[in-house]
């Protein structure tokens, strides 16, 4: 019989495992993780009850009006979120990007300041996507008013860091010999973007920003609960109300717009593939 060989990174495996495992507990208990609590008898009556008011879902024409009206705004809000978001990032991406620096290939006058400008950039693409988009669409709610303003803002913000920092870093790791033949051909930034970076980055940038606007279509849900317009607020205003069969049925539309953003998503990357 032939032993089988024994792998050689079995003992590292199982110490990192183990020591997973001893960094996570503090970190369960710290967040009072504690399963067993769903399956008390009190808690199960009051999640029983929860559920069956629930049902039936609320399906008359009015409240269906009000909830279509809703959907839109919250695709609205993302999109135009999204829209805001992208012309915010691509400037700073641009400024980020090291491979669009000229001063890289060779010594030249400004290059300590041009290193100075991108750490500023950095550092503000850092403030952006650092505070989430609950926090500023709690802010522009406070500053304009309840409605779909506040959210579109709140995600141009942070999404605009986030599209950013993702942005320079796949520039970066693209291929950087035509856009050094650029620049030693005289070229100026923008020509080495469009015609030395773009062509080899430009389907996984379109990947990732139909990505950003499946998370937007999310987030423009969750910011409607701090008043900030769609079905967030609209399924805020049921669960106050306590009904169930209204805050049912906009569970019910949110499931079935995720699966159409999904399904999109999936549909563009095909066509970019």
């Amino acid at each position: 019989m032939t032993a089988h060989p024994r792998d050689p990174l079995a003992l590292r495996r199982a110490g990192g495992l183990v020591l997973a495992l001893v960094l996570l507990w503090p970190l369960l208990r710290l967040s009072q993780f504690r399963p067993s609590a769903l399956l008390d008898s009190g808690n199960l009556k009051v999640v029983g009850a929860f559920v069956r008011n629930f049902l039936p879902p609320d399906v008359s024409a009015g409240f269906l009006g009000l909830v279509v009206k809703a959907t839109l705004e919250t695709l609205a809000i993302a999109t135009a979120g999204m829209a805001l978001a992208f012309m915010v990032a691509a400037p700073l991406a641009m400024a980020m990007t090291g491979s669009l620096s000229v001063s890289r290939i060779g010594p030249g006058p400004g290059r300590k300041p041009r290193i100075a400008v991108r750490a500023s950039v950095r550092a503000l693409v850092l403030l952006l996507r650092g505070i989430p988009e609950l926090v500023w669409a709690l802010v522009f709610v406070r500053a304009l008013g309840l409605g779909a303003a506040a959210g579109a803002l709140a995600l141009a913000i942070t999404y605009g860091g986030m599209l950013a920092k993702v942005y320079a870093e796949i520039l970066e790791s693209s291929d950087r010999r035509t856009v050094d033949a650029l620049f030693e051909s005289g070229s100026g930034r923008l020509a080495a973007l469009l015609y030395g970076l773009l062509p080899h980055a430009a389907q996984e940038l379109v990947s990732y920003t139909v990505y950003r606007w499946e998370c937007a279509i999310r987030a423009s849900v969750i910011m409607g609960f701090v008043g900030a317009g769609g079905l967030g607020q609209l399924m805020d205003q049921a669960m106050k109300l306590l009904n169930g069969g209204e805050a049912a049925t906009i569970l019910l539309v949110f499931l079935l717009l995720v699966l159409l953003a999904d399904a999109l998503s999936a549909r563009l990357r095909k066509l970019i593939d």
